[in-house]
């Protein structure tokens, strides 16, 4: 459906955004654009619905990010849903939508985000030598044009609209200067330089910020923002290297996702500033509070494990095994820890959580880890906290997490396990059967395997009438002891598209049935996308 410019033009569909137009920020705020939601998405493996995307802008908009771009309108109604329901329920942060250079992408972005209280419109279109002639095949002057008229399309429609020159740190500069300059003419109020396949280095990097800062005559007229890919393991030192440079919005992702070797992690970004402010005189408007949650919520919608020694997030990340070092904090933290663990949501534990502990300690253990559970969800999550303190002695912080993020992000899965039995042992074959709740309707399957994990995943496998090839399987312990969670991470593969599932259970085999059923879900979801080709960087 074809939007109209000039309804669209009216006073009623411009509503709020005087107030969504982003000036040029003080020297020393950084803006932070979060895009876990489109273009950690796009991970191998990473799918999230529509409730998911929901729950994760929530938390985003709590920890106060400046920024959220919810996904890619065109790419499927899936995602133009999702992100016209992060529009509506998101009221203090920008809510960006991606677009390309041609009006229907833009007008379907439109349609997604004109509800929002601050709408942005993030247009793209390559600029480098190799993406014009191989991906485009266009020259380069058309391309500048189609600049000129898509980005003055879009600020028709919206009053904050970014745009970005995909493959920019490959342009040739006095190219990506001329293109910014009409950019900026046409209407932009951000201008992104993205570094799609990350390539650049820091020093390079800054050059790159410094000579744009100093050629581009009409520059001080937008917000100069980067967007860094980290193949080379340099996505937080490009990013900052650019803040040094005079960027002043960042483009980051919770724990890193993104395509190939993912995205600059916004949790590195704002503790690298907040941390070093003598050395980067900056500073972001993020609660660094909220970061453990954000991460472990992430983490397990997507699947996606965060790596023990990860920076900020990592299990390791506050742990000292060497007894020099255990020495040393005993007495001053800070001769090996360079911020609390506090300061990024690792509160230390005061309630020792057990079979004995009432609603009120509960809830006061669930606000102290960030969580807010309306009734219904409060009284389901109390529940089963009894039953895994009937399993285990003691419940630890990790417990009470993975409890309620295995349940809370899994309410409106289309298949739920329901119960599952299974013979196992070195005297008999090993068998499951499981039964499922598909769409409200219960279903058995049951299967002999290699096994008793493979027994239940073919057992699934029957129940819901799907074949997925299975290309990882792995599990952790939530916490020590023989009585720990079990949390397993599986992925499947079909028909090129993979996904993660991820479940956890004091019984591993529980667990793993999770996981399997979680990436089936993962899956359905994945079926309904259809992604346009050229996503932007």
């Amino acid at each position: 459906m074809t939007t109209d410019v000039n309804a669209t033009s009216s006073e009623n569909t411009r509503k709020s955004r005087s107030a969504s137009v982003r000036t040029i920020p003080d020297e020393g705020r950084v803006f932070v654009f979060d895009t876990t939601l489109r273009d950690g998405e796009q991970s191998p493996g990473c799918s999230m619905n529509l409730d998911e995307k929901v729950q994760i802008a929530r938390v985003l908009e709590e920890m106060k990010i400046d920024i959220i771009e919810a996904g890619f309108p065109i790419a499927s109604n899936g995602d133009f849903e999702a992100v016209r329901e992060v529009a509506r329920v998101v009221k203090n942060s920008t809510v960006a939508g991606l677009a390309r250079c041609n009006k229907a992408d833009i007008e379907r972005a439109w349609e997604a985000l004109r509800e929002a209280e601050s709408p942005r419109i993030h247009t793209f279109l390559s600029t480098s030598p190799l993406h014009m002639k191989f991906k485009l095949q266009m020259e380069p002057e058309d391309v500048r044009q189609s600049v000129i008229d898509h980005v003055g399309y879009a600020r028709n429609l919206c009053d904050n609209v970014e745009w970005s020159p995909e493959d920019g740190t490959r342009t040739e500069h006095d190219f990506l200067c001329r293109c910014v300059e009409s950019a900026i003419k046409a209407g932009a109020t951000t201008i992104n330089i993205p570094d799609t396949v990350g390539y650049t280095v820091p020093e390079e990097f800054h050059a790159l910020i410094s000579m744009l800062m100093n050629r581009v005559p009409n520059i001080d007229k937008a917000v100069i923002s980067v967007h860094c890919h980290n193949d080379l393991g340099l996505a937080v030192a490009n990013s900052l290297a650019a803040v040094h440079a005079g960027a002043r919005q960042v483009e980051c992702t919770i724990n890193g996702i993104g395509e190939r070797a993912g995205n600059a992690a916004l949790e590195e970004i704002v503790m690298a500033l907040r941390t070093r402010s003598d050395a980067l005189p900056y500073d972001t408007a993020v609660e660094s509070e909220h970061i453990t949650r954000a991460s472990h919520l992430v983490s397990t919608i997507t699947g996606f494990q965060v790596q023990p020694n990860k920076a900020i997030v990592g299990a390791n990340a506050f742990a000292h095994e060497s007894g020099i070092h255990q020495d040393g904090v005993l007495k001053n933290a800070e001769t090996y820890e360079i911020m609390t663990p506090e300061s990024v949501g690792l509160n230390k534990s005061t309630l020792v959580m057990g079979k004995h502990s009432g609603r009120h300690a509960f809830k006061a253990k669930l606000e102290e880890l960030g969580y807010t559970l309306g009734d219904n969800a409060f009284q389901d999550a109390f529940k089963r906290f009894k039953d895994l303190a009937d399993k285990k002695k003691d419940v630890y912080d990790e417990d009470i997490v993975a409890l309620v993020d295995d349940e809370v992000v899994r309410v409106k899965d289309r298949v739920k396990l329901v119960s599952i039995d299974v013979i196992a042992g070195t005297k008999q074959p090993q068998t499951a059967t499981v039964e499922l709740d598909i769409d409200g309707e219960i279903r058995e399957g049951a299967s002999d395997g290699d096994g008793p994990i493979d027994a239940i995943f073919q057992s699934i496998k029957k129940a819901v009438g799907v074949n997925p090839h299975l290309q990882l399987f792995q599990i952790n312990a939530v916490t020590h002891g023989t009585d720990a969670q079990a949390e397993v991470t599986v992925r499947l593969e079909e028909n090129g598209k993979t996904v993660n599932g991820q479940g956890a259970d004091t019984d591993t085999l529980v667990a793993a049935a999770k996981a399997y059923i979680h990436a089936l879900n993962k899956l359905a979801v994945k079926r309904e996308k259809s992604e346009p080709e050229a996503m932007s960087a």
